[in-house]
């Protein structure tokens, strides 16, 4: 069974900095691609970062290239998303999810090709 454990949400200011992770278990983690998504209220989820099986991979949205890091230690079974810069706009309940086929160099983009998923965290920016 997977589970996918996020923390590190909270409340910050704009112009500060938060880490989420996401804890794996259940399933061999170094094989699968990785992804966080988000979703605001009133809006549908939407793509933020996602990370290959062995990290040499990272692609982002535009909305976040340049403030967001997403890493991942598969000694660990983690992955992170740093965030830097917040603004009011980031405010969303922050998901991440596993794709388990995990082949793909680059890893996807769309909710669709992803199995499994946590359970969310919140992320409230302050103006």
């Amino acid at each position: 069974q997977v589970q996918l454990v996020e923390s590190g949400g909270g409340l910050m200011q704009a112009g500060g900095s938060l880490r989420l992770s996401c804890a794996a278990s259940g399933r061999p983690f170094s094989s699968s691609a990785m992804g966080w998504f988000r979703q605001a209220p009133g809006k549908e989820r939407e793509f933020v970062a996602a990370i290959n099986r062995s990290g040499t991979y990272r692609t982002y949205a535009d909305s976040v290239k340049g403030r967001f890091t997403i890493s991942r230690d598969n000694a660990k079974n983690t992955v992170y998303l740093q965030m830097n810069s917040l603004k009011p706009e980031d405010t969303a309940v922050y998901y991440c999810a596993q794709d388990a086929s995990g082949s793909s160099i680059v890893p996807p983009r769309s909710h669709d090709e992803y199995e499994y998923w946590g359970q969310g965290t919140q992320v409230t920016v302050s103006s």
